[in-house]
């Protein structure tokens, strides 16, 4: 599930097994504990048309010829790893098709602001004329 819009059934997404590095002694060598989860964004009946468009441009960056690729392999048991690329897979598509936030209202600084910042500026170059190594005879 991917919010309250849209499930996706586990039909609609391929995965691939291959051989993880990383811990696991012995069994990395034999076990295909890698999951690669490939997701067809483009072609979905999912995802409704309206979203499907939000998705495409949020994820653009990730697509290849409009499927999404997860892998997972932190995890030494593919169960695990199973778990892991569909959570990131959920995750990635709950803020694609998030509405885009409000947009920002642009207000002008205060006048007390202004008057702070100006003061302050004064205050900064007092400090360095203070400085010159002036002699006074």
């Amino acid at each position: 599930m991917v919010g309250s819009r849209f499930v996706i059934p586990a039909g609609e997404f391929t995965e691939r097994f291959s051989r993880s590095s990383g811990p696991g002694g012995q069994g990395v060598n034999t076990t295909d504990s890698r999951v690669e989860l490939l997701f067809d964004v483009e072609s979905s009946p999912s995802i409704p048309a309206d979203l499907r468009d939000r998705v495409l441009d949020r994820l653009r960056p990730r697509l290849v010829d409009g499927v999404l690729m997860i892998a997972a392999s932190e995890h030494r048991s593919q169960l695990m790893n199973r778990e892991a690329a569909r959570a990131r897979l959920t995750a990635l598509l709950r803020e694609a098709v998030a509405p885009p936030p409000p947009k920002r209202r642009p207000t002008k600084p205060s006048r007390g602001s202004k008057e702070r910042r100006l003061a302050s500026k004064k205050r900064r170059s007092d400090v360095k004329k203070g400085r010159g190594g002036r002699l006074n005879d």
